[in-house]
C-alpha cells in the first residue's frame, strides 16, 4: 500500500525562504471575521483557503454566508497575489505553508489534474476538509490512496461533480432509477478523446511562476503557454503527463451521471474494449487546432464497457457530453447539460409525485460541502464516489492504450493477471513528490 508522505524538511526549508520575502504573510484572524451585527463570528464561520488560484478557483469563490476566504496559494505568485488583493486575504506560493494556518478549516483544490491528489492528502493530514475538482485523480492507484487518507483522518471531501447538485441531472437520474424507460440495457455517451503527447519547444518562464514545481510528479519539460493554460491551444488538459484528456475532463461529469443513474456509485464496469487496436498518441509540437488533436484521439477509437449486470456503455460520436442517453425496453431517457428529454416524449413528463425513488434535493454543491463539514456526514459527491467515477474515465483511456478487451475487477481495482494493463494503474513519480 502506498503511504502519503509530507516531506517536512523540504517544507520547512521552502516556507522559511518564502517568509523572508513579501508574499507569505503570518497566519492571523482578520478583523472582518470578528462578530458583528448580522455577521457570524470567526468561530461560527468556515475559513477557506484555495490551492490553485486560476480560472476554476475564481469560479468557486462565491461562498455561502458561513464561509470566509482566508488565503489563496498558487505556484504562479501573480495569481495568488491577484486573488489576495481582490478578496482581502493572504497569498502564498507554497500551499504547504498555508496548511499550517489555524484559521483555515477547509480548502478548495482547483489545480491541474496531476496536482489533485497530493495537496488533498496534505490537507487531510493537516486536519482540513477538502473540495476537490474533478477528476478526482490522475491515476487509479493514487485515487485509492486518497480515499484511504480521507477515511483515516476523518475528513470530509466533496468531489467537484457539481451536476449531482443540478435539478435537471437529478430528475434524469430519478427517471432512470424509477424505470420509466423500462430495464436499461445500453447507455450512450460522447466518445471523449484521450490525451496527446507534448513536444512543444521551450519559452522563457514568466516571472513569478515556479515552473519546476508546477510539473510536480512528472519529469519537468520546458515551459510553454500552450501547456500552462487549461484549454488554450490546447492546454494541459489535452496532454498525457498532466491529464487524461477530455476522457477525464468533461468525461468525469458524464460517467459520474451514468454511475449515479445506474446505482453503481461503489462499483464499476467489469469489461472494457476499444476499436482499432493500440492508440498511437498524437505528438503536439507546434501550435495548431485543438479540435484536430481531439479528433485524432477519438475518431475510429470507440470504447465500450459492460457492467456485471449486463448494462453496456457505448462511447459514440453523437452521445451527450455531460450526461448520457439511457436506452431501455420502453424508450430512451437523455440527460444533457442540466436538461432531460425522452423518446417517446411523454416518458420525461411523468409526474414527480409518481416517482417512488427520489434523490436528495441539493441545489448548491458548495453549500452541501459546508453542511457536511458541520455535520461530519458524507457529502453528495463523497471521495469514494469521485474515485469510482474517475476510474471509469481511466478505464476508457487504458483500453485505447492497450488496444484489446480488458477484464476489470472493481473490488480489487486491478486487471486480473494482466501485467500490461496493470502498468497503467499508476505512473512514476520523481523524487520529492511520492505518495509514499
Amino acid at each position: 500500500m502506498l503511504r502519503p508522505r509530507l516531506d517536512r524538511r523540504r517544507f520547512l526549508q521552502r516556507t522559511t525562504a518564502l517568509a523572508a520575502g513579501s508574499l507569505a504573510a503570518p497566519c492571523f484572524v482578520p478583523s472582518t471575521a470578528l462578530a458583528a451585527p448580522g455577521q457570524p463570528g470567526a468561530n461560527d464561520r468556515i475559513g477557506v483557503g484555495y490551492i490553485g488560484a486560476g480560472r476554476r478557483a475564481n469560479q468557486l469563490m462565491g461562498l455561502p454566508a458561513e464561509g470566509r476566504i482566508v488565503a489563496a496559494a498558487d505556484l504562479d505568485r501573480n495569481r495568488a497575489e491577484a486573488v489576495a488583493k481582490k478578496r482581502n486575504c493572504r497569498a502564498y506560493q507554497d500551499y504547504r505553508e498555508m496548511l499550517e494556518c489555524g484559521d483555515i478549516d477547509a480548502v478548495f483544490v482547483a489545480t491541474p489534474d496531476h496536482w489533485h491528489v497530493l495537496p488533498s492528502i496534505h490537507a487531510c493530514q493537516a486536519g482540513k476538509d477538502v473540495y476537490l475538482e474533478k477528476p478526482l485523480s490522475l491515476t487509479i492507484r493514487e485515487g485509492r490512496v486518497l480515499v484511504d487518507t480521507v477515511r483515516k483522518h476523518g475528513r470530509v471531501l466533496q468531489t467537484g461533480s457539481q451536476r449531482r447538485s443540478m435539478a435537471g441531472h437529478r430528475l434524469g437520474c430519478e427517471l432512470v432509477r424509477n424505470g420509466v424507460a423500462g430495464k436499461i440495457h445500453t447507455v450512450c455517451i460522447l466518445n471523449y478523446p484521450s490525451p496527446w503527447e507534448c513536444g512543444l519547444p521551450g519559452e522563457p518562464v514568466p516571472q513569478g511562476l515556479d515552473w519546476d514545481r508546477w510539473c510536480g510528479m512528472t519529469e519537468p519539460v520546458p515551459f510553454h503557454p500552450d501547456i500552462f493554460v487549461q484549454r488554450s491551444n490546447p492546454g494541459w488538459i489535452s496532454f498525457r503527463p498532466w491529464s487524461g484528456g477530455e476522457m477525464t475532463g468533461t468525461g468525469a461529469h458524464g460517467f459520474d451521471q451514468i454511475q449515479w443513474a445506474l446505482e453503481m456509485d461503489h462499483t464499476g464496469p467489469v469489461e472494457i474494449w476499444s476499436e482499432g487496436g493500440k492508440l498511437e498518441p498524437l505528438v503536439y509540437d507546434k501550435p495548431e487546432s485543438r479540435s484536430r488533436g481531439d479528433r485524432a484521439m477519438s475518431q475510429g477509437r470507440h470504447v465500450s464497457m459492460r457492467y456485471a449486470n449486463g448494462v453496456t456503455i457505448e462511447l459514440t460520436d453523437n452521445g451527450p457530453a455531460a450526461g448520457g442517453e439511457f436506452i431501455g425496453e420502453h424508450g430512451k431517457i437523455r440527460i444533457g447539460n442540466n436538461t432531460v428529454d425522452s423518446n417517446p416524449e411523454d416518458l420525461a413528463k411523468v409526474s414527480a409525485d409518481s416517482l417512488k425513488i427520489r434523490l436528495p434535493v441539493i441545489d448548491n454543491h458548495i453549500q452541501n460541502w459546508f453542511d457536511a463539514i458541520k455535520s461530519r456526514e458524507k457529502p453528495i459527491a463523497d471521495v469514494e464516489i469521485g474515485h469510482r467515477s474517475a476510474i471509469v474515465c481511466h478505464l476508457g483511456n487504458i483500453a485505447r492504450w492497450v488496444g484489446r478487451k480488458l477484464i476489470w475487477d472493481p473490488e480489487k481495482e486491478i486487471f486480473p493477471g494482466d501485467d500490461e494493463a496493470n502498468r497503467y494503474l499508476d505512473r512514476p513519480r520523481r523524487a520529492g513528490y511520492e505518495l509514499g
